[in-house]
């Protein structure tokens, strides 16, 4: 009924609050199903996952800006969203308080996106059982090694990536 994808986004991103690895989990699915796609219900999430890993860390643009992209991606949405299992109106609403915490220089607090299936939310909670963590737990932080996944990440194939794209790039204004 969902994508497993999104079950373990949700689970990772309420349970232990990685918010790293939803950005890698939702980013992979994406590029399997609606690649090329900006303006993607998937996208949006990615970048509140972003959003909160950046606030959590105390960078206020990097977290203002992809918070901002996050909710010009998923308003309007609401039909996709409830298709989700997810209450848009109630997800823009949290966003937007989100961005008042981070623009008023607050310490960082757990969002939660407003799950509006039962189902769903028992599959997560299900999930994050399986994974050790527990569902929606409110105050501490998730170990350094989660907060800061940005600095022990091997980024040998996305550097690869990059020079590809490069050398294509390169080739391609040869040909012109």
């Amino acid at each position: 009924m969902y994508p497993e994808a999104f079950i373990n986004y949700l689970s990772h991103f309420h349970g232990d609050r990685d918010y790293f690895e939803c950005h890698e989990i939702l980013e992979e699915y994406w590029k399997e199903e609606d690649k090329g796609n900006k303006d993607s219900v998937w996208v949006g999430f990615i970048q509140l996952a972003v959003g909160c890993y950046h606030y959590r860390r105390r960078n206020t643009a990097g977290a203002m800006r992809t918070l901002q992209k996050a909710k010009v991606i998923l308003s309007g949405k609401e039909p996709a969203l409830a298709s989700l299992g997810i209450d848009g109106k109630k997800l823009i609403l949290r966003l937007d308080e989100l961005i008042v915490r981070v623009k008023d220089g607050k310490e960082y607090k757990e969002f939660i996106i407003p799950i509006s299936d039962a189902k769903l939310e028992e599959l997560c909670i299900e999930a994050c059982r399986l994974m050790g963590a527990e569902w929606c737990k409110e105050g501490g932080l998730p170990p350094k090694i989660i907060i800061d996944r940005h600095k022990v990440r091997d980024r040998s194939t996305v550097i690869l990536e990059r020079e590809k794209a490069l050398e294509r790039k390169k080739q391609n204004a040869g040909s012109d």
